[in-house]
């Protein structure tokens, strides 16, 4: 028999017309109403022309809205019944997160003691070629270089007698603002600048998690495949780690129920999961949080590239649904801007500032004054958003180009997947191609190449290439792609070479 909809009476949300887009706000009106439970699994919403009219707007900004909260998974669709709270979200439906936030937060928790770092062998998935399809490197030829050049000679020039002594270990001040101001708005991360640490890179950002969370004999957790530089970051702290398999969805957080219940920390990437690309949906993310609060755990969010979405608007943070502030946030500029820059940022629970500027203070003081100096006024007068506005659109014709050349190169050898997002896409090989042979092979042709492979930590690998195309223009990305299509074919013969080699060797 079929169960009538319900009423949809328009909610109430905070909505002010004097007040930033319509469009965020409704948004963001609605993302916190499903999360706080006033909206719960299946509850039918009101019209868009209901909505519109109650609001005294136009429909346009809350078509806007309901279609960013129909692509992260708050809501769905029905056809010809509406639109409704999307029915895998059990979590906020009882409350349970939006109780969590009423409750105190627990005391101060103290930094463990500095333990030996224990040296990992460094991860063959990074090259260090600078040639076609190296991962992490931005479009270098569109940065506006001589507008950064003009704000560092001029703060190089006029630099405060006390800004050329010891600096605070959490990093200039109005920068840290700036940036709180840009993640509040544009990431829906919820923060402000105390929260904010400036450190060298995410790669340092994560030294700090594993200092601070971790100690010899705990568990964390890591998706597979997953981020080599994390998994050598949280290991060096004597911490065992444990391997959650990841899929179209993102973490499988139910997985985590088996050997991995008292993990003290998972590190994910929710928004781009790399190196697969998927993004985690909003009921994976809710039993995530919901696995912290239970265990008493943390969770560290590495934020690497959400800036660059082609398919819709960047994805709201997991930091931001975060009510039990368990959630270490983790940026950077160094992909968005350039490498050499070096200046990232982790914000951290306010109960674990004080204990995350320890061990910053310890690793390497501060972070030089002059940068931080120059990226704060690079925010403040709009540049950083006309670039990323600019590199938003250089980055999807690079996309589309690589796409359209593997497709007519390597068309049944490589199987693009999750391709809508940041600056690198992965391929599946075949079962007979060895993805660590290709990447030798292509060195040898000045591509940079990353094998995927290197980012599994079990015995089920998947051979596979990891591909960057930001830092690359059409014209070579595509040239690059036909000696690709040598590299493969190559490591093929090889293989079948070494195969008869051992063969004929078998056999005397």
């Amino acid at each position: 028999m079929h169960r009538p909809a319900r009423s949809a009476v328009v909610p109430l949300i905070a909505f002010d017309r004097g007040e930033g887009t319509f469009y965020r706000q409704i948004y963001e009106g609605y993302r916190k109403a499903i999360l706080d439970g006033r909206l719960r699994s299946g509850q039918r919403l009101p019209s868009t022309r209901a909505i519109a009219r109650e609001l005294g707007i136009s429909r346009l900004p809350v078509l806007t809205a309901f279609e960013q909260l129909l692509h992260e998974g708050y809501v769905e669709s029905r056809h010809g019944s509406g639109t409704f709270v999307a029915s895998s979200i059990l979590g906020a439906a009882d409350g349970t997160v939006a109780r969590t936030a009423r409750r105190r937060l627990p005391a101060a928790t103290r930094a463990p003691s500095i333990s030996k770092a224990r040296r990992d062998v460094a991860s063959p998935c990074a090259q260090q070629l600078l040639g076609p399809f190296r991962v992490s490197l931005p479009a270098l030829d569109h940065f506006p270089r001589k507008t950064w050049a003009r704000l560092v000679a001029r703060h190089a020039r006029h630099m405060p007698l006390e800004l050329m002594s010891y600096g605070n270990p959490a990093g200039h001040l109005p920068l840290r603002e700036a940036i709180a101001d840009y993640l509040r708005t544009s990431r829906a991360v919820a923060c402000d600048a105390r929260q904010i640490l400036i450190v060298s890179g995410s790669q340092m950002a994560l030294q700090l998690c594993a200092r601070v969370l971790l100690r010899p004999g705990d568990v964390f957790c890591v998706e597979e495949p997953g981020y080599p530089g994390a998994k050598d970051a949280l290991r060096a702290t004597g911490a065992s780690m444990c391997a959650v398999p990841v899929d179209g969805d993102g973490l499988v957080v139910r997985a985590m129920r088996v050997g991995s219940s008292a993990a003290r920390l998972a590190y994910v990437t929710p928004s781009h999961q790399y190196p697969l690309g998927v993004s985690m949906n909003v009921a994976r993310r809710l039993a995530l949080l919901e696995w912290a609060r239970r265990c008493q755990s943390w969770i560290v969010e590495d934020d690497y590239d959400s800036e660059y979405r082609f398919a819709s608007r960047p994805l709201g943070s997991l930091q931001g649904m975060d009510s039990a502030s368990r959630v270490v946030y983790i940026g950077t500029f160094s992909k968005v801007l350039f490498p050499a820059l070096r200046v990232g940022y982790v914000v951290v629970p306010s109960q674990l500032v004080d204990g995350f500027i320890a061990e910053r203070s310890v690793l390497d003081l501060f972070s030089p004054p002059l940068y931080q100096l120059a990226l704060n006024e690079f925010l403040r007068e709009g540049h950083f958003a006309r670039h990323l506005r600019r590199t938003r659109a250089v980055y999807l014709q690079r996309r589309d180009a690589l796409v359209e050349a593997i497709r007519r190169r390597l068309g049944e050898t490589l199987s693009v997947v999750n391709a809508d997002a940041g600056m690198h896409l992965t391929g599946w090989l075949p079962p007979d191609v060895d993805d660590r042979e290709v990447v030798k092979c292509a060195v040898e042709r000045r591509i940079s190449v990353s094998a995927l492979s290197t980012c599994y930590s079990g015995s089920a690998a998947r051979s596979g290439l990891i591909l960057g195309f930001g830092g690359t223009d059409e014209a070579r990305l595509v040239r690059a792609v036909a000696l690709l299509a040598q590299a493969i074919e190559e490591s093929r013969h090889g293989r079948k070479r070494s195969v008869i080699r051992s063969s004929v060797a078998a056999s005397r």
